[in-house]
């Protein structure tokens, strides 16, 4: 037998999730799924609009556990106001192999329409994050051409002095302080300096049999 789990929202206090249950209820029992009280999620008195909610939260959590095999809505804007967190919250149900069902847009991620449904939603998503990639890149282009920064800064600031007053004894605080950066910019310039040396060590280790064969030859 399926373990099936409610979502349940309903916007003000004024309004009663029980409504909602009845339907829910009557349909787990109709087709022989199991739904124990811990897996009714419900939010009383909140927007669609939010996306983080505290019986969704809990939702999503038990779902990533596999608590549940089946989520049933009564809507689907009763789990989402906006198309993109409706698409994400359904790829994320689909990612937890989690079968989503709302009663009144008779909507069944089982059946052939549904599975169609989520190729649609990975088709989707593909395309924003295509977007997202190509609006990124078009925007650090227009910075470069208009000679703006990219990335991080470099610090303007005597990196040696720094690395000499953190050798000398001074505490990250007053080196940060003296040259106006940050502490973790002055334990990474004086990291840096210390892994040069083993650098350039590992290099000379590297050309000494080149090296030892030169002289050979030279001699």
């Amino acid at each position: 037998m399926k373990r099936a789990a409610f979502y349940v929202r309903v916007s003000t206090p004024e309004q009663h999730p029980e409504t909602q249950l009845r339907e829910l209820r009557e349909y787990a029992q109709r087709r022989g799924l199991s739904v124990a009280q811990e897996q009714e999620y419900i939010d009383h008195g909140f927007g669609g609009a939010k996306a983080r909610r505290p019986a969704l939260d809990r939702m999503l959590d038990d779902a990533r556990r596999r608590r549940f095999d089946v989520l049933l809505v009564w809507s689907c804007d009763r789990l989402a106001r906006s198309t993109k967190h409706f698409l994400q919250l359904i790829d994320e149900l689909d990612s937890c192999d989690i079968q989503f069902v709302s009663l009144r847009e008779a909507f069944d991620t089982s059946g052939a329409l549904g599975r169609a449904f989520l190729g649609i939603v990975a088709v989707l998503g593909e395309m924003e994050r295509a977007l997202l990639i190509e609006r990124v890149r078009s925007g650090m282009a227009r910075a470069r051409a208009e000679g703006r920064q990219i990335g991080r800064a470099r610090l303007d600031v005597n990196r040696q002095q720094v690395i000499d007053d953190r050798r000398s004894g001074m505490s990250l605080t007053q080196v940060a302080k003296k040259h106006g950066i940050s502490r973790a910019s002055v334990c990474r310039l004086v990291k840096e300096s210390s892994a040069k040396p083993n650098a350039s060590a590992a290099a000379f280790v590297g050309n000494a049999p080149e090296q030892a064969s030169a002289a050979s030859g030279a001699q």
